[in-house]
């Protein structure tokens, strides 16, 4: 997708979620209400199937696309598993299943369950070296203890298609794809906290002036201000490696992401919540609806501890002499 194309779909997504998916919804979601209306709207935009190309109904979007407007999705606290529902279906595209309509559930083999599966129409899961969808059966409804959001368990029906993975997708498909998509929603969200701290710091005084206008607090916006640029550039790079060289190839960017916005989310909730003070924890203030999803995300389809371990034992088995070529070269290489 050209860049202007892009951003006229990332301004109707930004301007869908300012105006459906305020913290009010996000607090309906918490108590369980699905937000009908929003998703209605996502539909229609053909968001959820978007990920394939257009003659599977879809739009054609590359990952990086995807991962553009994931990271919008996750600047308004992501009320809907619409993030899910698009790396699903680009799934069933790639290995060349033609992705049914509404919300394709992604199984992810480790996770404790599905974002909202009680809502999932269908389920796609990889085993055995094949990419299934099947009918999503009964729920075992749940919640996460981060986010409150539903997590629910859900019994898949009797495969309705199946095929091999392709090598572009590897047998890891489901995960990788779901670490990005936690790495994106971290990035989004994390501009939406340092937002409201700044904000917050703008316009809160303390002795006669507004406490943003003290070195302390400039220095601990600025420190969670870089760490939000490099959960975005990281979140950005994975997108990218996985277009151009597809997502068994991009588990190094897939994982450095995950880390880099995993570690961002840890420092820059506890800023923003040393900013806000007390206020930042109450029911009333918003900032802890998304502060607790960071929390959940940052755990979901494995830690930073998990994923650094992996670049670790990659670079040990490719050995010293690949490790600078790795780091540097690994585009270039690509294109």
């Amino acid at each position: 997708m050209s860049d202007e194309l892009r951003s006229i779909l990332l301004e109707q997504v930004e301007k869908l979620l300012a105006d459906r998916a305020g913290p009010d919804v996000l607090r309906r979601a918490e108590a369980g209400e699905w937000p009908e209306a929003l998703w209605a709207e996502m539909e229609a935009l053909g968001l959820p199937l978007a990920l394939a190309p257009e003659e599977m109904g879809g739009a054609g979007l590359t990952w990086e696309d995807a991962v553009a407007v994931w990271q919008v999705l996750g600047r308004h606290g992501a009320p809907v598993p619409l993030a899910e529902s698009m790396a699903a279906a680009g799934l069933l595209a790639a290995a060349g299943i033609g992705p049914p309509p509404g919300y394709l559930g992604l199984v992810v083999a480790g996770e404790p369950g599905l974002s909202w599966g009680r809502r999932a129409q269908h389920l796609v899961a990889a085993h055995g070296g094949k990419l299934v969808l099947c009918p999503a059966a009964k729920a075992q409804e749940g919640r996460d203890g981060f986010s409150r959001l539903p997590l629910d368990v859900c019994q898949p029906g009797p495969d309705s298609a199946a095929a091999p993975l392709p090598p572009a997708l590897g047998a890891e498909a489901p995960l990788l794809a779901g670490a990005m998509i936690q790495a994106a929603l971290i990035a989004g969200a994390l501009e939406a906290v340092l937002d409201t701290a700044v904000d917050y710091a703008n316009t809160r005084k303390q002795f006669g002036r507004p406490i943003g206008g003290f070195q302390a607090v400039q220095q601990l916006l600025a420190q969670a201000a870089g760490e939000v640029a490099a959960a975005g550039v990281a979140a950005a790079q994975a997108g990218r490696a996985a277009s151009r060289r597809g997502l068994a190839a991009a588990e190094f960017e897939v994982a450095s992401a995950k880390v880099v916005a995993g570690e961002a989310a840890g420092k820059v909730a506890a800023i923003v919540h040393q900013v806000h003070a007390a206020i930042g924890f109450t029911d009333e203030h918003h900032l802890h609806l998304f502060t607790r999803r960071l929390w959940a995300w940052r755990d979901a389809c494995g830690t930073e501890r998990v994923w650094a371990q992996r670049i670790g034992a990659a670079a040990l088995a490719r050995g010293g002499a690949a490790l600078w070529p790795d780091l540097t070269a690994r585009d270039e290489a690509a294109v």
